[in-house]
């Protein structure tokens, strides 16, 4: 028994950390102690009742892409000259079809997708040159001089999930619950670099996917989209295909990779009786266990984006959860990079619309994944920074993180995507 327990001290730091996770493992509920008691622990709630969490228990991560004291200058000076207008089209993104290239540069949008089915000109045979023609305008919208105040460019997303499957053509690979029964890290890598390769070719720079979901009950829908019940399958895969979506060593985020996804944070394969959406009543030891695992190895391997998942963890939407998407994520895990929403997740928040949530902002969703209620959502946000609803540090705060992805991507010195 001593070896034991000096086996699992090694893993949680400490007889106190460890305590605290075998009480948390035994009972769901028993971590909504007394403030007293969860002050000694170091444990923290949220400002939306979520349940208390011990954000020292949670794992630290380290990326391989170190900050950049030249980047961070260079992002100091950017963020002195936008005006809140300015900032707030870098945290908005738009779905291609309901925004011109005029209103990019209106707006100063900083990035733009395309949703399944979003295909050039209706036609789902569009050829690739189809596509680079479609992201041009855009683009070019984003940095023409006569028209921008402060230069961004704008990045494109995707859901290229099973390889660059939205383009007629692509390189389609099987689901990841086929290919976590492979057992084949080397294989996800590969993947990766082709789907990266393939998404530049259309002028894209940035992949929706991973989907690192642990599947629990297969009674969820989506259970097709873990790559394996079992974590250590899914940790060594989100690290995988992370590498080579993104490439790694001097490689890295070069002309041939894209930004990579890591989603969808957190516990979206833990829901009550499999429900899609629904709310995740496993305990903190287990979120941590099972379902934060694939997190850490993305983050190890340089992910620079996680989307936050639409679940519920014990009633609190993940979008509206600051402690575990700031607290614990950028800050114990230690991930510099932005956090997108997914596709309207924050109209999901009580008080919430679609056109309004400073709640989910506050929380620490950096990019608004809102593809047709723009605009006014847009309106919002400026007026809640402006009358002190969305503190300015916070809005600075994600524009930075959006700014230093673009900036280790190179794409304020790269050429356009016809080029």
């Amino acid at each position: 028994m001593g070896t034991l327990i000096a086996a699992a001290e090694s893993v949680f730091g400490s007889t106190t950390a460890l305590l605290v996770g075998i009480s948390l493992a035994m009972n769901p509920f028993c971590f909504q102690a007394k403030a007293r008691n969860a002050r000694l622990f170091g444990a923290t709630k949220s400002d939306n009742q979520a349940p208390l969490v011990h954000v020292s228990l949670w794992p630290e991560s380290k990326s391989p892409i170190d900050l950049d004291t030249k980047i961070e200058k260079r992002i100091d000076g950017l963020l002195k000259r936008m005006t809140v207008g300015e900032k707030v089209g870098q945290v908005i993104q738009p779905e291609w079809k309901s925004i011109s290239p005029a209103e990019v540069a209106q707006y100063h949008i900083g990035s733009i997708e395309n949703g399944g089915g979003a295909v050039p000109g209706g036609n789902k045979h569009s050829s690739v040159q189809d596509w680079v023609n479609l992201v041009e305008p855009y683009y070019d919208a984003s940095v023409d001089p006569a028209r921008n105040r402060v230069i961004i460019p704008l990045i494109w997303a995707s859901d290229a999930v099973h390889g660059h499957n939205n383009v007629y053509g692509a390189t389609l690979f099987p689901h990841n619950i086929g290919l976590g029964a492979a057992h084949d890290r080397d294989l996800i890598r590969r993947i990766g670099e082709v789907t990266a390769a393939e998404m530049r070719s259309t002028g894209m720079d940035w992949s929706f996917a991973p989907t690192i979901a642990v599947a629990r009950d297969d009674r969820w829908g989506r259970t097709y989209e873990s790559y394996s019940e079992d974590p250590k399958i899914a940790a060594q895969y989100a690290a995988a295909i992370v590498e080579g979506l993104e490439g790694s060593g001097s490689t890295f985020l070069d002309k041939d990779h894209v930004i990579s996804t890591a989603k969808h944070f957190l516990g979206d394969g833990s829901t009550d009786g499999g429900r899609d959406q629904g709310d995740s009543l496993v305990s903190e030891a287990d979120l941590i266990r099972l379902h934060a695992a694939g997190y850490t190895q993305a983050i190890d391997a340089g992910t620079q984006s996680i989307m936050a998942s639409y679940n519920s963890w014990h009633g609190v939407k993940m979008h509206a959860n600051k402690v575990l998407m700031t607290d614990v994520l950028k800050g114990q895990m230690g991930f510099d990079g932005f956090v997108i929403g997914d596709w309207n997740a924050h109209g999901q928040i009580p008080g919430c619309t679609k056109a309004d949530c400073a709640q989910a902002f506050n929380a620490g969703v950096d990019i608004f994944n809102a593809p047709q209620d723009w605009k006014a959502l847009y309106a919002n946000l400026v007026r809640e920074v402006n009358d002190g609803t969305i503190p300015k540090v916070r809005l600075d705060d994600a524009v930075r993180r959006i700014l230093r992805v673009k900036m280790r991507m190179g794409v304020f010195d790269e050429s356009a995507p016809l080029n």
